[in-house]
């Protein structure tokens, strides 16, 4: 991947705010992980639910474990660090220490490692997990374009990087501890 003048904007904004980026899957909304203001900004951005939670993207599971409840077993962290055939998000039992909006109502976070290089580079970059959340108002489609993302949000994103062509089906959920697939 290069790294360019947007990709390094979008880099600047994501520390602080709210950006729109592609993903390995859908075109989605982000922030990092540990910003309170990010979050509760997606939260209104897109008239979410609070009781839902959020997906935590990572490039290693090294930015995860801060989230992930500190019992859980080797083997489930092993193998939640494979490569998966496609992207796979993992439900996880959340750590205590958790702040609430992440997880919502729900005892099991979402997490997703990837090998998605602009995702790499921002949690290289930040050294962060980073939420992940369609391009969309709750309810409604998830933007494709710049156009339908300006008719959902106008300006009020910090930065905007465009979406790319496979930015089209979100990931698979399987709950780690049973294997169960949700989605």
């Amino acid at each position: 991947m290069i790294v360019n003048t947007r990709i390094r904007l979008a880099l600047h904004h994501l520390r602080k705010g709210v950006i729109a980026h592609p993903t390995d899957t859908i075109y989605g909304l982000g922030c990092l992980a540990n910003n309170s203001f990010g979050i509760q900004k997606i939260i209104e951005l897109k008239k979410r639910d609070i009781s839902k939670g959020f997906i935590l993207l990572a490039s290693d599971i090294g930015y995860l474990l801060p989230y992930i409840d500190s019992q859980i077993s080797e083997d489930l962290l092993e193998q939640l660090s494979l490569p998966t055939e496609s992207p796979t998000t993992f439900l996880v039992p959340k750590s205590e220490e958790l702040p609430p909006l992440l997880a919502g109502g729900n005892e099991l976070l979402a997490v997703r490692i990837t090998s998605n290089p602009l995702i790499k580079f921002f949690c290289e970059e930040t050294e962060s997990a980073l939420i992940s959340t369609s391009a969309n108002l709750q309810g409604k489609k998830a933007a494709s374009t710049q156009r339908e993302l300006k008719s959902y949000f106008g300006n009020q994103l910090d930065y905007v990087l465009p979406p790319t062509g496979y930015n089209s089906e979100p990931s698979k959920i399987i709950n780690l501890m049973t294997g169960e697939r949700l989605r």
